[in-house]
């Protein structure tokens, strides 16, 4: 795929062109992006996300489960399972270190971005970076728990054709395994 054809098909994912330079870090089962890598630096903005959520369908059940308490439910988590925490802890400062690599020494923006996965100084802030993050191969606790609940993306029909959303294209139904107890589960509402 080229860089115009891959730019055309991330638009088309996401409603809008993406800014900066991109690397695409995950791929579904059809061979479309799910991840892509971002610059830190777009052109001089701060952007606090290294790896961006560009499958509708991933975002989509991600979605869902923010809306759902999701996010809420893990930050009390945070504070109440001292394991889980440190873990999140870990994650976090791995975050912000590989983000403060890719920028250069001199780089004004290493004082801009701040905090971890999406930016978020403390508790959790967006299951989409989180999942993202995960899925990027990197180690991250929220992206283990919500895993469940978004996966599988087991689209049969791609959701961009020719550079532009496919309209022949429907969200797959999710099991209804539950990734999380009190009931947040990757079905439908």
């Amino acid at each position: 795929m080229t860089d115009a054809e891959l730019g055309s098909v991330l638009a088309a994912q996401m409603g809008r062109p993406l800014r900066g330079r991109q690397q695409v870090v995950s791929r579904c089962g059809l061979g479309l992006p799910v991840v892509v890598e971002v610059d830190p630096d777009c052109e001089g903005t701060p952007f606090p996300t290294l790896y961006y959520l560009v499958c509708p369908l991933a975002r989509a059940r991600a979605s869902r489960l923010e809306a759902r308490g999701l996010v809420r439910d893990l930050t009390r988590r945070l504070a109440d399972d001292a394991a889980f925490a440190a873990a999140f802890a870990r994650c976090q400062e791995a975050y912000a270190a590989e983000r403060a690599g890719r920028l250069p020494p001199e780089s004004p923006l290493r004082e801009r971005l701040k905090g971890g996965v999406g930016g978020a100084r403390g508790g959790v802030k967006c299951l989409h970076a989180h999942y993202a993050h995960g899925r990027a191969g990197k180690e991250n606790p929220i992206a283990d728990l919500v895993r469940g609940a978004i996966e599988p993306l087991d689209c049969t029909v791609p959701c961009v054709a020719a550079g532009r959303r496919n309209p022949s294209w429907s969200e797959p139904p999710a099991r209804a395994e539950s990734c999380w107890p009190g009931g947040v589960s990757g079905g439908r509402t």
